[in-house]
């Protein structure tokens, strides 16, 4: 690794890379308590997917046609924070948040579904932290609950139409990163795509202004035009359409379009920030190439 590389601050390289994870105090864990299923500010229902009892008349958001042309799927870094999951719908392990049903439909360059396709994604809790003991403890520090659990991980495969639903709460922000869904799609076994998804700014100032377990964790430091992990005219590919349904819980959905043969080279999306990281011998996925500045606590 370069000296260059050595000499920068944990803060200033975590901000580069979006990828900071801040420890929460325990109070603040003690809301992941599940909360009973009710409406609450603006409409939006609270206590996990629960509160999703509308689930069943939720609509198709893929009956509309993708055009003459798909366009692939570019590709964002894994980051650190991935690990072992499971196969399920509802990811959530009774984790409170708002409810939100992910819908995502798999298609191939010539617009045509791909059935069999393994989707799994991954993201925060409402408290900004990740789940699981098999990543480095920067994306859960100092909390053994999280790293004892699997919430918001999950894979599903796809059924004869591309598509697969999870069910979820709305991620929460941390440090340096705006709000936002990892996944990868596996063909047969081997990697398509790896990326991130983005919900709209407005959106993310409305839940994490007004709901429980969100508005309590203060104004968060990043927004969508403020993060660095994507480049900035490749990140609108990446921000999913969303509509609140009638139970209060969102759905949100997205379209990718992935490669049919692996010898197809993968469009690159990540930021010029990211590019430099790497190119100096920091690898966004393995934690052990991060600076040893890095990953001390920070006070």
């Amino acid at each position: 690794m370069s000296t260059k590389t050595k000499s920068m601050t944990r803060r200033g390289l975590l901000g580069a890379m979006g990828l900071a994870v801040v420890a929460l105090p325990l109070t603040r864990f003690l809301a992941w308590a599940k909360q009973p299923a009710k409406q609450v500010g603006k409409g939006w229902a609270t206590g996990g997917t629960a509160a999703m009892t509308g689930a069943s008349a939720y609509p198709n958001p893929f009956t509309s046609q993708v055009g003459a042309a798909c366009k692939l799927t570019c590709e964002q870094v894994v980051g650190p924070c991935y690990g072992s999951t499971k196969v399920r719908k509802d990811i959530s392990e009774g984790h409170a948040g708002l409810p939100v049903r992910l819908a995502f439909r798999i298609l191939d360059e010539t617009c045509k579904p791909v059935p069999g396709a393994s989707v799994d994604i991954w993201h925060a809790g409402p408290e900004g932290v990740y789940s699981g003991d098999d990543q480095h403890p920067l994306c859960n520090p100092h909390d053994e609950k999280a790293r004892a659990a699997h919430w918001f991980r999950g894979v599903q495969t796809t059924n004869d139409e591309g598509r697969v639903d999870f069910n979820t709460c709305f991620p929460g922000w941390y440090k340096s990163r705006t709000v936002h869904i990892h996944f990868t799609i596996r063909i047969a076994g081997t990697e398509s795509v790896t990326s991130q998804l983005y919900f709209e700014d407005s959106l993310n100032d409305d839940i994490l202004s007004t709901q429980a377990l969100y508005n309590t964790r203060g104004v968060r430091d990043t927004r969508n035009s403020t993060d660095k992990t994507a480049a900035p005219d490749k990140q609108g590919d990446f921000v999913l359409q969303a509509r609140k349904m009638s139970d209060g819980a969102l759905l949100a959905w997205k379209t990718f379009i992935v490669r049919s043969s692996t010898g197809i080279p993968l469009c690159d999306a990540s930021s010029e920030h990211v590019k430099a990281l790497m190119k100096s011998g920091v690898n966004p996925a393995d934690p052990n190439t991060f600076p040893s500045e890095m990953l001390s606590p920070e006070n």
